[in-house]
């Protein structure tokens, strides 16, 4: 009979990771409670995205109100670079009937700051959403320290 490993110190810290975002999802999640904490979002972002050892791109989708509607992962990538169709942002958006989101991905290299393929990525997809009536609150980039916001840096 084959034994198992013991679980390493990787996978005990692994375990605690998913229960703080299995936390954060309820607080922010259940019941689609409004979204008034940036920095909650923020720290749940940096929570579900920081273990990828690859690009990631995700969506949380809101009510008019701002409640959460639902947060998916949309695309992955490579360790350096995702490919991103806003197209695909706008039919989810809509299968959602949000009225507005909020997209992040991670820098797996630990720099949270936007390259200009990013900048530029953030305004088609707020070009494609502003053609169905849906808002891009914000764009995160989650790396090593503080994640970088497009909004809160006014290049939203």
């Amino acid at each position: 009979m084959a034994k198992s490993c013991p679980p390493t110190a990787l996978d005990y810290e692994n375990r605690i990771i998913a229960q703080a975002i299995e936390l954060l999802e309820r607080r922010l999640f259940n019941d689609g409670p409004l979204l008034l904490n940036p920095e909650a979002v923020s720290d749940y972002l940096r929570l579900k995205l920081m273990p990828e050892p690859s690009e990631v791109f995700v969506a949380v989708f809101l009510s008019s109100k701002h409640q959460v509607i639902a947060c998916e992962t949309l695309f992955r990538g490579t360790i350096d670079a995702a490919q991103i169709h806003p197209r695909v942002l706008v039919q989810r958006a809509l299968a959602h009937n949000a009225a507005a989101l909020i997209v992040a991905h991670q820098h797996p290299s630990g720099c949270s700051d936007p390259s200009s393929s990013d900048e530029r990525l953030t305004q088609r997809v707020k070009n494609a959403l502003d053609c169905v009536e849906v808002r891009l609150l914000d764009h995160f980039i989650v790396g090593k320290g503080e994640p970088f916001s497009f909004a809160s840096n006014g290049l939203l």
